[in-house]
């Protein structure tokens, strides 16, 4: 705990409020004052919520000293993405249309993490309906990427990882449909985990209809950070049960012990599409800090990674395009309608028939995946198979649906799954962050979060930074 103390990671921050060596005022006025340094050059954090944010730190003073039982995150502030509801703020989307829907209730993320004792200081921005891999929209304008301003912070969860990355707090809150955990994390080189299904649960009160089928199948709610054990806290955090979500699992956190070695699957190119050299360098050299640890590592690829992409692919835009096509172009800005146009052009024309059967394709995939974690516990590869791509790169005319989506394919793949995964950086390539992504089965991410912290020990890639403008 050296240096000032939004530097301090979060787990550092709750030890030092619950011990008595700096307040939670101290470490809330901390990260407000980062913000109003940093805040206006990257616009990642787009409400303050200040004064109440003061006034919940002092309230969490006051709990030390009487010698109240402290939550995890006691007095640890964050940031919570503005497409969940959070009391007496807007859950905005993004959307100017939406900038009024102020939320009665908090969403079951939400309360869990003010339940373990955080203090929310603001709300992070996102792409429209949260429909991109890039953070802009009409309603608070882009995100820029605090290490390079013509790269893009990724989406949806964007602002998110921009305000970890420039130091404005040490967790954040972010969801995960497609990606939108571990691309953002992968872009600014910070930790984030998509939760197996049904692990954290969710809940919007102020929606007026269920989520559609997809987005209770392929999307999670997760914490974002800039270290593997802050991931650790703020996901056993999130992790309690809400009556409000039927999908949830009461599963523990931690699985039974494996026999050693613990055996890897290293896939550096999903599918033998190609991916960037430098993407392929970063899961080398992450499949060597895993070996010199004692893993078990071996070059080999899980079932059909473009095949379960396609079938995410397929389903999410048809379904997205059926069932709110209308409310993205009456509401949405140009950028998410160019972007959902591009992916639907992609995308093989699909009626109800196909549709359920894709649905049932699902279980196929699924269950040879558990398949092959069973010989292999771990799967360590790409988060994307390029790069992070430059600002606005999904509206270029030369960028088409299918090359984003062999691009991203792992990434999507593990949302049809419904499987685990740890974005960690390895590095920077020419100044950008790169990094991999680590899969593991159904309620396991002890060993997600285990592997991904031999490779933060021996590739760490330091943060905060000051933003390059």
């Amino acid at each position: 705990m050296i240096g000032p103390i939004w530097k301090w990671d979060a787990v550092d921050v709750a030890l030092g409020i619950r011990s008595g060596l700096i307040s939670s005022r101290e470490a809330v006025q901390a990260s407000l004052d980062r913000l109003a340094a940093v805040n206006p050059s990257i616009n990642a954090v787009t409400v303050v919520h200040a004064e109440h944010a003061l006034s919940q730190a002092d309230e969490a003073d006051r709990a030390v000293l009487r010698g109240d039982a402290l939550g995890l995150l006691h007095g640890v502030p964050l940031t919570i993405k503005e497409n969940v509801d959070q009391a007496g703020a807007a859950t905005s989307q993004g959307v100017v249309a939406f900038k009024d829907n102020i939320a009665s209730a908090d969403s079951p993320p939400v309360a869990n993490l003010r339940e373990a004792g955080a203090i929310i200081v603001g709300r992070t921005n996102m792409s429209a309906f949260a429909m991109r891999w890039h953070t802009d929209n009409d309603l608070h304008g882009p995100t820029y990427n605090p290490w390079n301003r013509s790269v893009t912070a990724g989406g949806s969860s964007g602002g998110a990882a921009a305000s970890l990355a420039a130091g404005i707090t040490a967790l954040a809150h972010g969801n995960d449909y497609g990606g939108s955990i571990r691309y953002p994390a992968y872009c600014c080189g910070l930790v984030g985990i998509k939760p197996t299904l049904g692990r954290v649960p969710h809940f919007n009160p102020s929606a007026k209809e269920e989520r559609s089928l997809t987005a209770q199948l392929f999307s999670v709610q997760g914490p974002m950070a800039r270290r593997v054990r802050d991931l650790r806290v703020a996901l056993q955090a999130m992790s309690l049960g809400d009556a409000r979500d039927p999908s949830w699992v009461p599963a523990p956190l931690e699985g039974p012990k494996l026999g050693r070695p613990i055996r890897v699957a290293m896939t550096t190119n999903p599918s033998q599409l190609g991916v960037h050299p430098a993407v392929e360098e970063a899961v080398r050299k992450a499949g060597d800090a895993l070996a010199r640890a004692g893993y078990e590592v071996e070059e080999v690829e899980p079932p059909d990674t473009d095949g379960v992409a396609e079938l995410w692919w397929r389903l999410a835009w048809w379904e997205i395009n059926e069932l709110s096509g209308a409310g993205i172009q009456r509401f949405g800005d140009e950028g998410v309608k160019r972007s959902i146009e591009m992916y639907v052009e992609s995308t093989p024309k699909v009626d109800l028939q196909a549709y359920m059967k894709g649905v049932a394709a699902r279980a196929t995939h699924l269950r040879k995946w558990l398949q092959f974690l069973e010989r292999y516990p771990l799967i360590l590869g790409p988060v994307s198979a390029e790069l992070p791509f430059l600002v606005d790169f999904d509206l270029q005319p030369e960028l088409t649906g299918e090359t984003l989506r062999r691009a991203q394919r792992l990434l999507i793949a593990v949302n049809l799954l419904g499987l685990p995964a740890v974005a960690v950086p390895t590095g920077l390539s020419n100044g950008i962050p790169v990094g991999v992504q680590i899969i593991g089965s159904q309620f396991r991410e002890d060993l997600c979060l285990d592997a991904a912290e031999v490779i933060e020990a021996q590739l760490k890639l330091d943060t905060p930074i000051e933003p390059r403008l």
